[in-house]
C-alpha cells in the first residue's frame, strides 16, 4: 500500500499500488502535458521575440543597406555630375583649341601662300633679269659678230691683220698696263734672218726676266681666195721664239673660225711645238694674266739657277729638277687648258650651264692650285739633295756672303 497526502487538505490516504499507479500516471501526464505546454509557450514567446528581434534587426541593416546604397548612389551620382562636368570643359578646351589650331593653320596656310606668291615672284623677276641678261649677252655678241663681219667687208687683208695687232696693244694698254707699267710689249722690228714676229711681251723682277712671249697675230678675209690653217703659222712662230730668246710663242687667231678645236679656249699645240699656244682675240689678255702668275711660282728658281751658272756650279741636277718641275707644271697647265675650253664651251651653250662651267672653272683652279703647290714645294735643300758637288758650292756661297754681311757690320 502506498501513503499519498493531498496538498490541499494536508489529509493522508492510503492507495494500493495499482491505483497509485494510476494516480501517478496521471499526475505525470498532467504534469509533461503542462510542462510541455508550458515549455512550447516558452519557445514560442522565445521564438516568436527571436523572430521580432531578426525581424527589427533585418529591417534594420535593411534600412542601414538602403542608406549605404542611397549614399553610394548619391555619390555615384555626384562623381557622375562631376564626370560630365569634367567632360564638358574638356569638350569646351579641346574646341577651343581646335579653333584655335584651326585658326594658327589658316595664318600659316595664309603666311605659306603668301611666302610662296614672294619667291613666286622673285624668281620671276629674277628669270626675268637673266633672260634680259642672256639677251643683252646674245645682242652684244651678235653686234660683235656683225662688227667682225662689217669689218672683214671693208678692209683688205693687210688691214685686217693690222686691226688685230692695234686691238691687242689697245687690249694691253688699257687693262695690263697700269698694273705692270715695267713690262715690256711692243711690236718686234727687229728682222733676223729676213723674219720677225709681231709683238713681244717681257717682264721683269728685280732685274731677272722671268716671262718672255712671242706674239703672232693672224686673220683673213672671208672673200680671200687661199684660206690659211693656224698650223700653217707655227713652225715660223717657233723659229721667231727661238731667235728672240722668248720662253712662250703665242698665236692670236681668227682663221679656221668654224674649227671648234681653236673656239674652245686656249689651245697647248706644245705637242708639236715648245710653250705655243692658240687663242682667240677675247683670251690676248687672259692668257698673258695666266702665265705671268705661273712664271712667278719659278723666278726664284731662276735666280738661284742663275747664281748657280755664274759660279761655274754643276748644274745638272738642278736642272733635271728645274725641267721635271716645268714639265709637271706643263702638264697641269694643259689640263687646267682643257678644263678652261670646256668652260668656254659650256658658256656659249646657255646661261642654263652655268654650274657646269663653275665646275670646270674650279677644276681648272684645282689643276693651277696642284702646280702652285708643286713649285712652292720645290726648294734648294731638295734640288741639291742628290747633287753633292751643288750643295758644297750653295754652302760655300752662303758662307761667303754670311762673311761679307760681318765684315759690313
Amino acid at each position: 500500500m502506498k501513503e499519498l497526502k493531498c496538498p490541499h487538505c494536508g489529509k493522508v490516504f492510503t492507495i494500493d499500488e495499482t491505483d497509485y499507479a494510476a494516480i501517478l500516471s496521471q499526475v505525470k501526464n498532467a504534469e509533461f502535458d503542462a510542462e510541455l505546454k508550458r515549455r512550447m509557450d516558452e519557445i514560442s514567446s522565445r521564438h516568436k521575440v527571436e523572430e521580432e528581434l531578426a525581424a527589427a534587426k533585418a529591417e534594420q541593416e535593411y534600412k542601414q543597406l538602403l542608406n549605404r546604397k542611397d549614399i553610394e548612389l548619391g555619390a555615384r551620382d555626384v562623381k557622375i555630375r562631376e564626370l560630365e562636368s569634367s567632360l564638358r570643359s574638356i569638350e569646351e578646351k579641346k574646341n577651343a583649341e581646335m579653333k584655335l589650331a584651326l585658326a594658327e593653320k589658316d595664318q600659316t596656310i595664309i603666311r605659306l601662300k603668301s611666302a610662296a606668291e614672294i619667291e613666286k615672284n622673285k624668281s620671276q623677276i629674277h628669270e626675268n633679269e637673266l633672260m634680259e641678261r642672256h639677251k643683252m649677252e646674245l645682242t652684244a655678241m651678235q653686234e660683235q659678230v656683225n662688227l667682225y663681219k662689217d669689218m672683214k667687208t671693208r678692209m683688205s687683208t693687210k688691214m685686217i691683220g693690222e686691226s688685230l695687232e692695234v686691238h691687242c696693244s689697245t687690249q694691253f694698254n688699257q687693262i695690263l698696263r697700269p698694273m705692270m707699267p715695267n713690262a715690256y710689249f711692243e711690236k718686234d722690228n727687229d728682222v733676223a734672218d729676213g723674219t720677225k714676229g709681231d709683238f713681244i711681251f717681257r717682264d721683269t723682277d728685280e732685274g731677272v726676266e722671268y716671262v718672255s712671249i712671242m706674239f703672232e697675230m693672224k686673220n683673213e678675209m672671208d672673200t680671200t681666195a687661199t684660206k690659211h690653217r693656224n698650223e700653217d703659222f707655227f713652225k715660223k712662230l717657233d723659229e721667231d721664239r727661238r731667235k728672240k730668246n722668248c720662253e712662250f710663242a703665242v698665236l692670236v687667231s681668227l682663221l679656221e673660225q668654224d674649227s671648234d678645236l681653236y673656239n674652245g679656249g686656249i689651245v697647248d699645240v706644245s705637242y708639236k711645238y715648245p710653250k705655243m699656244y692658240v687663242i682667240r682675240p677675247h683670251l690676248f689678255i687672259p692668257l698673258i694674266t695666266l702665265l705671268v702668275q705661273t712664271s712667278k711660282k719659278s723666278l726664284e728658281y731662276k735666280r738661284e739657277l742663275e747664281v748657280a751658272r755664274n759660279q761655274s756650279v754643276d748644274v745638272t741636277n738642278f736642272e733635271n729638277s728645274l725641267l721635271e718641275f716645268q714639265e709637271k707644271f706643263g702638264k697641269n697647265y694643259r689640263i687646267a687648258s682643257e678644263k678652261f675650253k670646256t668652260a668656254i664651251d659650256e658658256i656659249d651653250k646657255s646661261i642654263t650651264h652655268l654650274q657646269k662651267i663653275k665646275d670646270a672653272l674650279l677644276g681648272s683652279e684645282n689643276n693651277l692650285r696642284l702646280a702652285n703647290d708643286k713649285a712652292q714645294d720645290l726648294s734648294i735643300k731638295r734640288l741639291t739633295r742628290n747633287n753633292p758637288t751643288m750643295k758644297a758650292k750653295f754652302d760655300a756661297v752662303r758662307k761667303v756672303a754670311s762673311s761679307d754681311y760681318s765684315k759690313e757690320q
